[in-house]
């Protein structure tokens, strides 16, 4: 009987593996069923994470410090410089350009003879300080006293031309306004620079 048996079942084992296979085969394929199931119950759980990291609005592409992408050191020399920093420095260019006004051009705090051209003279002051001083030197007087540097991204002074740039769109105002994940305005991108710590 028990030969018969093994002549009746053994070519039914090819056919139907999954029926007949034995314990040890099914026992792998349940831990294979059941990892799978595993597989997709994680799956489920990571999306729904994802998901609702992607709600609170923090999709991780703007995960790190700001000048990581550029290969910039987080903190000390050569790190990007901080809004406070920044901010103080515009401040303090400003301040000068309306005393250099005030004392070179004839300027007077809310306008007078000289109608609207006269409200421009400040600013046409921090235009040429900010061309000369940062073609030339990398810095205007606000930067040097706030350790700051404008620089190309690749490294080195801008030079004129860039610092001509980046200085009429800083006039502009609004491409200063709109920053990317670097904390670089639009006039800094468009220029191709970064300001960046000199301690």
């Amino acid at each position: 009987m028990s030969t018969v048996s093994v002549l009746r079942f053994s070519p039914m084992t090819r056919v139907f593996p999954l029926c007949f296979a034995p314990r040890s085969t099914c026992g792998w394929q349940r831990r294979w069923r059941d990892g799978r199931a595993s597989e997709r119950r994680y799956a489920g759980r990571v999306g729904t994470q994802a998901d609702s990291g992607a709600g609170s609005g923090d999709s991780g592409q703007d995960a790190g410090y700001p000048g990581q992408r550029l290969g910039y050191p987080e903190t000390g020399p050569g790190s990007i410089g901080g809004f406070g920093q920044r901010l103080v420095a515009l401040i303090i260019d400003w301040a000068l350009s309306l005393l250099i006004a005030t004392g070179l051009l004839g300027y007077r705090l809310g306008g007078g003879a000289g109608g609207d051209a006269e409200a421009f003279k400040p600013l046409l002051v921090f235009l040429v300080m900010n061309v000369f001083l940062v073609g030339t030197a990398g810095s205007t007087i606000g930067h040097k006293l706030l350790g700051l540097r404008v620089e190309r991204v690749t490294g080195g002074y801008a030079g004129p031309l860039l610092a001509s740039t980046r200085s009429v769109l800083l006039c502009l105002a609004i491409p200063a306004l709109i920053w990317d994940g670097n904390q670089r305005g639009l006039h800094d991108r468009a220029a191709g620079t970064a300001i960046r710590r000199t301690r």
